[in-house]
């Protein structure tokens, strides 16, 4: 049973990876430029910016805003399970690894959520270009 337990932690994670649907984009006010310009040409000018903005190096995706909550946690569970079987007297070693991949699983399926977000510098890039261009950007949808 205990053998099961990872494994299946682990194909979890993936599949909440696997489900994250598309990033996010910027929401527009309907201010008098994007009513002038249309939804059509809207929508170009947004994929134009989030072009340029991935050509100037600020990615959409930062691979590290999944993996950060992975190590996070492994090095959380680790600590945890190490001191939880030092106090009942058991295996230091296996409550550490056990610890770590429970703990590692978890940080795994937030990252896998997390994964999903736009990074910081990107959309500030977006935002900034579309606002150069004449839109308003009120959010991200």
């Amino acid at each position: 049973m205990k053998k099961l337990c990872l494994p299946g932690l682990l194909v979890a994670a993936a599949l909440a990876a696997g489900c994250a649907s598309a990033p996010p984009r910027p929401v527009l006010y309907p201010n008098a430029k994007l009513m002038q310009a249309g939804e059509a040409q809207a929508e170009q000018d947004i994929g134009g910016c989030v072009a340029l903005a991935e050509s100037s190096g600020a990615e959409a995706k930062d691979s590290s805003r999944a993996v950060k909550p992975l190590a996070q946690g492994a090095a959380v569970g680790a600590a945890v399970g190490g001191v939880g079987s030092a106090i009942r007297g058991g295996n230091v070693g296996r409550g550490v690894l056990g610890g770590a991949a429970i703990g590692g699983a978890a940080g795994g399926v937030r990252g896998a959520f997390r994964a999903n977000e736009v990074s910081p510098i990107h959309r500030n890039f977006v935002q900034r270009c579309l606002r150069e261009r004449g839109y308003d950007v009120i959010g991200w949808k």
